[in-house]
């Protein structure tokens, strides 16, 4: 069945594969245009440029009062540490029972302590809104002479947490990004007098260190300032500067962020992409060429020139792939066209397989006995005659395979043992991505460039697939 201009026609008349291959296409020029456009996918971005750009994170945290007491027997205080914020009667020689009230069941947990009896842990609120707590006790060889007490303030251990962004605009102003906004009005609205003027000179002072470049001085000293909402709950404010570390959110300048390296992502997924796609096609074409000869071969002359070369390709087959590349990048090094060579000696043989069996299938037709019969040539008849009948398969099969050979090279370079070191690559990206987790830019992009590429090729190959099909009226779903 020899391919014919209808069949392309149906191809073209596919929308869904049309518009995926001019869409690929279009991204492989892209990648190879990108590279005059876009800066230099090795060099390191300069932190001078980001600065503008960093954002200012305000954290409001409860000001928790706690404290622990070592009482006697007489329940007279024998030292304290953190109390004083709760009473300055809390001292050391003091009865508690006569400074907060203390609830029957925290006096049995300190008596039965004292007498060296097994008593669970206690935790109970006194009248005062103050948090009294013993640790489970269990029996030892002599009694103790003090016990510890908890003390914790339950309201102010009951505050919420708040985070806010701020980001710096054009006049030296930090002004609330995104949610932050409604949850900084909100923030605002509760706070007395005092504490908005206080949080308003912060975010003045941290707008202006932003400016000055003197955020280090400032963060060191921003041990957090003490604040009161109008319910008199206290809390504490802490204001610091995003500090520039690699790897980097997106910032104008660099739309999809920079890599745990300094440099730019954009630039590495332009040229990682470039490679992938020079990559997979330079493979599939050697790969093709390989294996339509080695199949034309053995399915033509069949016998024991089939047998032959059959025993060695599966012998061939069998070799550890990972293995031998392994062994070849240690002693010859990693490089594109060693990478190139290595996965061209393994990636023809499903190929031939294709191939071989359209061969035998086709060598036995009417027109290639009257092509004998006239006396022709075993390879004119091959390359001629037989070949473009048996192209099928091998042009259904084309963009699957550059799926393989991209998905390959993204793994090797994910495990470390693809391209050399520096070289631009999406897996390299991904594998960067696994030793940074908070940095999702490092996921998203090159995950989605990798899935938009296997995507399309999926939607060419089943349009070529259709197109190919000795069945028009078959419907895949």
């Amino acid at each position: 069945m020899r391919i014919s201009s209808s069949k392309w026609k149906r191809f073209i008349h596919n929308p869904r594969a049309i518009v995926s291959l001019v869409l690929l296409g279009a991204i492989f020029i892209f990648s190879l245009v990108g590279g005059f456009l876009l800066p230099d996918p090795a060099e390191i971005v300069d932190p001078d440029t980001i600065k503008p750009y960093r954002r200012v994170q305000m954290r409001v945290l409860p000001d928790v009062k706690a404290g622990r007491l070592n009482i006697k027997e007489d329940f007279s205080i024998s030292s304290q540490v953190g109390c004083e914020d709760f009473s300055k009667g809390l001292a050391q020689g003091a009865v508690l029972t006569n400074v907060i009230s203390v609830s029957p069941a925290v006096v049995d947990g300190v008596k039965s302590r004292f007498a060296n009896q097994e008593s669970p842990e206690v935790k109970l609120v006194s009248d005062d809104g103050i948090e009294l707590s013993l640790l489970p006790y269990k029996p030892r060889g002599q009694a103790p002479k003090t016990v510890r007490l908890r003390v914790r303030d339950v309201g102010s251990a009951a505050a919420k947490t708040r985070s806010l962004n701020f980001v710096l605009a054009d006049k030296g102003v930090l002004l609330p990004l995104g949610p932050s906004k409604s949850h900084y009005k909100a923030l605002i609205s509760e706070l007395d007098d005092g504490s908005k003027e206080l949080i308003s000179q912060k975010l003045s002072e941290f707008a202006q260190v932003a400016v000055d470049d003197k955020e280090n001085a400032i963060n060191v000293n921003n041990g957090g300032d003490k604040i009161t909402f109008k319910n008199g709950t206290a809390a504490k404010v802490i204001i610091e500067i995003e500090t520039i570390a690699w790897p980097f959110r997106p910032v104008p300048g660099h739309p999809l962020g920079i890599d745990s390296a300094g440099r730019d992502l954009l630039s590495r997924i332009v040229a990682g992409t470039r490679i992938a796609l020079l990559f997979g096609l330079v493979l599939v074409a050697s790969s093709m060429i390989i294996g339509i000869a080695a199949g034309a071969v053995q399915g033509y002359y069949g016998g024991i020139v089939d047998m032959g070369t059959q025993r060695f390709i599966e012998i061939w087959s069998s070799l550890p792939f990972l293995y031998v590349m392994i062994l070849v990048g240690s002693v010859f090094g990693r490089s594109f066209g060693l990478l190139l060579f290595c996965y061209g000696l393994f990636n023809w043989i499903g190929i031939s397989y294709y191939m071989r069996a359209e061969f035998l299938r086709l060598r036995s037709r009417p027109f290639v006995e009257a092509a004998r019969c006239q006396g022709l040539s075993a390879w004119r008849i091959i390359w001629r005659h037989i070949l473009p009948n048996a192209l099928t398969p091998v042009v259904t099969l084309l963009p699957f395979s550059l799926i393989g050979a991209i998905s390959s090279i993204s793994a090797l370079d994910f495990l470390g043992f693809g391209l050399p070191p520096l070289t631009p690559s999406l897996g390299e990206l991904l594998g960067q991505a696994q030793l940074n987790a908070s940095a999702w830019w490092l996921t998203l992009y090159p995950s989605l460039v990798l899935f938009t590429i296997m995507l399309l090729s999926v939607f060419v190959g089943e349009g070529l697939r259709d197109a190919f099909d000795p069945k028009p009226s078959a419907r895949y779903r």
